[in-house]
């Protein structure tokens, strides 16, 4: 075997481990991207119950898409933000809001009304706190703040380790304390120190996005926005309607009494306080604000004593009203085609660009609506808000479902709080650890190789050095 072969080959494999080690510790070093998720939080139950009660006499609303999920918990969705498995710093904002209302005035105005939206978790350096943006009327004033953004609970992690961590990040009942700033925000109804509900959650991490000096490849000539597919007057390229029906209806659908579920079909897509019936055509009067939309999708309600389906959903708007429509389809296998379900406030639709929307828009049940819903609801009673988007053209795009995250939520039952994954985090050691035994490995070959060329070329040299009759 000659020289060259060898140290050619030792070389090509020290390479190519290095290759493969080295974009392996720099992507570990670098920051994780939290994209995806949910935050289960109950604020504080017994403030629940108080604006609930018989003295309060009030209510919560949902917005933004956040839900409720099991007695007591708001799900905030959609986690945004960065985690580093080195440090073990951790920040992610989650979607959704809920609005506290109760002591209503004779003027239909309420003394209490509070609301809590876009929840933040920080940790860094063993600590963490939880921020939230509130709105709330001072209890004795009756003065409105609003604030972003206020450090609104200390979190307590104690034993929890949030260094090495891999996807998802989940943190189960983490016990939260109201802080002083948090007392202010809170409208005066409780002291700092108070106990509010723990919090979990559970967030998506994702490998840090690719080097920016780094330029792309060239995706080829773009088509020009300036001219537009000709197409029907009014028409539109895509469309889509949400609507959650109603909450209390879907926790009854759920709970110990309806003991059932629903199914989506035909492309109905479940955004977890909303469905989303998409695919819509019709067609949109800017000037006239009017809107005519068939949607694709369906849901079906199912428990005890109870089937009900609800298909090929329509939207109209006009003079600045909506109505949501559907065939409605029973357990006597029954179908009503287009009952007009809910009526809703459109004032608000608005055009931006190549995008038509409308916001979480009030709505109330109809009388073909009530009768539906077997007569479980009168005319009138308020329903979840409808939301609208439509896209004029093909560069408008419709907002995103909320993101709950590839994995289920931690169990809501009180617990003592769960350490971070680390598991995982041993598994992404152990992966680097066998590189560098390779590379070890690699090492010992080349180090073997360079060995047994001197031992060769040393035998080598004696042989060409001995006389002809020895050999």
């Amino acid at each position: 075997m000659s020289a060259r072969p060898a140290r050619t080959f030792a070389v090509a494999l020290l390479a190519a481990l290095l290759g493969a080690l080295l974009p392996a510790t720099a992507a570990q070093a670098a920051d994780r991207v939290v994209q995806g998720g949910r935050l289960d939080w109950g604020i504080k139950s017994s403030f629940q119950s108080y604006v609930t009660g018989p003295i309060a006499k009030g209510g919560f609303k949902l917005k933004s898409g956040a839900a409720t999920v099991g007695g007591s918990l708001f799900r905030f969705h959609s986690a945004a933000g960065s985690y580093d498995p080195d440090s073990g710093e951790f920040s992610a904002s989650f979607s959704g809001g809920v609005t506290f209302q109760g002591h209503q005035k004779p003027d239909g105005t309420n003394e209490l009304d509070m609301t809590v939206s876009r929840p933040t978790v920080k940790i860094s350096g063993g600590r963490g706190t939880l921020y939230v943006d509130v709105s709330s009327k001072a209890k004795d004033s009756g003065s409105v703040t609003n604030q972003s953004q206020v450090a609104f609970a200390s979190l307590g992690l104690g034993g929890i380790d949030m260094k090495g961590g891999g996807t998802p990040i989940a943190l189960s009942n983490v016990p939260a304390t109201l802080t002083e700033q948090g007392a202010k925000a809170f409208a005066g109804y409780y002291a700092a120190g108070a106990q509010l509900d723990p919090v979990s959650l559970s967030a998506d991490v994702k490998a840090p996005a690719a080097d920016p000096a780094r330029p792309a490849a060239s995706a080829g000539p773009q088509p020009s926005t300036s001219a537009e597919t000709p197409r029907t007057a009014g028409a539109f390229t895509d469309a889509a309607v949400d609507w959650g029906v109603r909450r209390t209806f879907r926790e009854y659908v759920t709970g110990s009494i309806g003991q059932g579920g629903w199914t989506l079909a035909e492309g109905a897509q479940d955004g977890g306080a909303l469905f989303r019936f998409p695919q819509g055509k019709g067609a949109y009067d800017g000037q006239k604000g009017t809107l005519d939309a068939a949607f694709a999708g369906s849901v079906q309600f199912t428990g005890a004593h109870l089937d009900l389906k609800l298909g090929k959903v329509s939207v109209k708007v006009e003079n600045g009203k909506g109505v949501l429509s559907a065939d409605v389809t029973t357990a006597a296998a029954e179908t009503k085609p287009a009952v007009a379900l809910v009526e809703f406030d459109a004032k608000g639709l608005k055009a931006e660009g190549g995008l038509v929307t409308l916001a979480e828009a009030p709505a109330t049940l109809t009388e073909g609506g009530s009768q539906a819903f077997n007569s479980m609801y009168k005319a009138g009673t308020e329903m979840d808000p409808v939301s609208l988007a439509v896209a004029l053209d093909a560069t408008a795009k419709l907002p995103a479902l909320p993101d709950l995250g590839s994995t289920d939520a931690p169990a809501a039952a009180p617990s003592t709080p769960a350490p971070a994954p680390a598991p995982a985090a041993r598994a992404e050691e152990s992966s680097n650890t066998g590189l560098y035994a390779a590379l070890a490995v690699a090492l010992l070959v080349l180090a073997g190789g360079a060995a047994f060329l001197v031992v060769r070329r040393r035998r080598t040299a004696a042989a060409e050095a001995a006389p002809a009759d020895a050999q």
